[in-house]
């Protein structure tokens, strides 16, 4: 009986989690939220679907009860946030709220089949970072005029230049890289949180003006925050803070030269770590050839190329893979082992989904009137998604390892809150917007007939 169970669940997961990815891009069919509350309902089915079907896999598998009530505690927690959210922000953006609790139960089977205290760790921090970030909404729709944001762009490059630089200083080396430093005996990585910091501060800096100066000074700052990040050998956090800012510098500026000089600046300080950092040319090893290095920095690539092989479509099945012989699996290589044990489909569908999220980012930043926070939404639109591309393109031997975890699937308590308040930043951009749509119909109901008209053939005019 185990071993059909066994069998089965991973069709069962394969299937639900397809449909759920297809309802995921159905939502992009209508731009009123109220014609997309069947496809919110059934992505809440199906999501706990997949949850119970994973969970009863792993329960029937190791005939331990006690993942029986982890289960049940993840679950609840689920329940409570999609619900706290509707009921807190009946017009927040469901998808968004669907997509990242599907992604959060994906990390939750999997991290609990690696290793179960990870994983108690991982729904705790989870659990903590969900009241935080519950929060920001409220705070960016009490305070929808902040122009002191706006204009304090300076205190921005502080706020993210000074823990970084204590980092540097103060922080623990772990592989050779200084990434975090230890409070009352918790491990903090500062870098996950000032890159939503720095995000506010570009977006400040351009809200002010896009000349050559602001340009410059803020080329500047930015210069000072990847230098920082390269002194500590945190190359892939140096990067997404590089890449990030080349590309709200173009969004602000429309200027191709500025993406052009991005472009060979980003070059030449690839060759330049290339050549400074061992670390690097290692990984490049690895990269071009795992299997000439396979005993050494090669391992980690080559192993995970066994595992997304050995998986086939609908994976090995939970616990009929060897996911553990990927060192670090649980942090720099869990989409691989997703992959291996759940199937090609499921990993596809995560890719599908952490897409369709960066669709949404998009949406709302084009549809902003405010320019701080369309500058706002589309960086953190590009930081999500260029996060994902670095993982899963380091997992799969696209490019280069770089050492950066999978958003809201990888173990890892700073990326996993800093995700989750990045999630809500977008809640709140995307409730002003649609409290200043409603603010606007409003307005055009108040207004005589012919106000009306003569509004509506302005903008008719405008459109054209």
């Amino acid at each position: 009986m185990e071993q059909y169970v066994v069998a089965l669940s991973k069709y069962f997961i394969a299937i639900f989690i397809a449909v759920y990815t297809y309802e995921s891009f159905s939502v992009f069919r209508f731009r009123e939220e109220r014609r997309r509350r069947g496809i919110y309902t059934r992505q809440v089915l199906l999501l706990f679907f997949v949850h119970f079907t994973g969970f009863l896999t792993i329960c029937i598998k190791t005939g331990d009860l006690q993942y029986l009530f982890f289960y049940a505690f993840q679950q609840l927690a689920v329940f409570a946030l999609i619900v706290l959210f509707e009921l807190l922000y009946p017009t927040a953006n469901k998808l968004l709220i669907n997509n990242m609790c599907m992604l959060l139960v994906i990390g939750f089977i999997m991290l609990t089949r690696l290793d179960m205290g990870l994983a108690i760790r991982q729904f705790v921090i989870a659990v903590l970072s969900a009241a935080v970030a519950m929060c920001v909404p409220w705070l960016f729709r009490r305070y929808k005029e902040i122009r002191e944001v706006k204009r304090l762009s300076l205190f921005c490059a502080v706020l993210g230049i000074v823990p970084l630089g204590a980092v540097l200083i103060l922080g623990g080396t772990t592989y050779g890289s200084k990434l975090s430093y230890s409070i009352f005996g918790l491990s903090f990585q500062p870098s996950e949180f000032i890159k939503i910091i720095f995000v506010f501060f570009v977006a400040a800096a351009f809200y002010q003006s896009t000349s050559l100066l602001q340009v410059a000074y803020a080329t500047a700052v930015a210069g000072v925050h990847v230098l920082i990040l390269a002194a500590s050998r945190d190359l892939g956090s140096a990067l997404i803070f590089f890449a990030v800012y080349v590309l709200m510098v173009f969004l602000a500026t429309k200027n191709v030269w500025y993406l052009l000089l991005g472009v060979l600046g980003g070059a030449g300080a690839s060759t330049a770590a290339y050549q400074l950092f061992r670390h690097v040319r290692e990984r490049v090893q690895a990269w071009r050839d795992p299997w000439s290095v396979i005993a050494g920095e090669g391992y980690q690539v080559a192993q995970s190329l066994f595992s997304l092989g050995r998986g086939g479509l609908f994976g090995l099945g939970l616990f009929q893979g060897a996911p553990d012989d990927i060192p670090k699996v649980e942090r720099d290589f869990i989409f691989s082992a997703v992959a291996e044990e759940m199937g090609l489909i499921v990993a596809l569908c995560v890719i599908m989904v952490a897409l369709s999220c960066f669709i949404m980012f998009m949406n709302i930043s084009m549809r902003m009137r405010d320019r701080f926070y369309q500058l706002v939404a589309f960086g953190i639109g590009v930081l999500y998604i260029f996060q994902v591309f670095l993982t899963i393109g380091g997992d799969t031997k696209f490019i280069p390892m770089t050492g950066v975890t999978l958003p809201l699937v990888s173990y890892g308590g700073s990326s996993l809150m800093a995700t989750l308040i990045m999630f809500s930043v977008m809640e709140g951009l995307y409730i002003i917007r649609q409290d200043e749509g409603a603010a606007y119909v409003g307005e055009r109901r108040n207004k005589p007939a012919g106000e009306r008209q003569n509004t509506n053939d302005a903008e008719e005019k405008e459109t054209t």
